[in-house]
């Protein structure tokens, strides 16, 4: 008597419920990370009790370290180079709004003649990023706006 072999189906595993647990888990790690801006030297800001918050589409960001280093971006530049990047911005877009973030230990006269650099090259709207009190939040306080 001869039997017949039964064949077999292969065993099939469905992934579609994992790839949805996947991509709803990628979807959520999208939405709640926060993304920090900040470079890869620190800079402690100095707090105020009062301010006015400004964000600008055209937005550069200058960062003074506590020794007086001139850094954007994530690269320190010498007075001649930061005087030419400036001059750069001023040409591309004259209506962008300057923060300054400057350590609370950097001499006043430094802020100042960053501040002068940046008018010189014809970037006359001016802010200091400062801390709100003693929370962690950035706040930026808008110290001159001129046409």
């Amino acid at each position: 008597m001869k039997f017949a072999l039964a064949r077999r189906e292969d065993p099939r595993i469905d992934v579609t419920p994992m790839i949805d647990i996947v991509f709803q888990l990628v979807l959520f790690f999208m939405v709640s990370t926060t993304f920090a801006s900040a470079p890869g030297f620190e800079v402690e800001l100095p707090s105020a009790s009062s301010q006015t918050v400004v964000n600008q589409e055209e937005e550069l960001e200058i960062w003074i370290t506590l020794d007086g280093t001139v850094v954007v971006g994530d690269a320190p530049m010498e007075t001649m180079v930061f005087e030419s990047w400036l001059a750069d911005r001023a040409e591309k877009a004259p209506n962008a709004m300057v923060v300054l973030k400057a350590d609370v230990g950097v001499s006043h006269g430094r802020v100042v003649e960053v501040m002068d650099l940046a008018r010189t090259a014809g970037l006359t709207r001016l802010a200091i990023a400062t801390e709100i009190g003693r929370s962690e939040e950035e706040g930026r306080t808008k110290i001159l706006d001129q046409p």
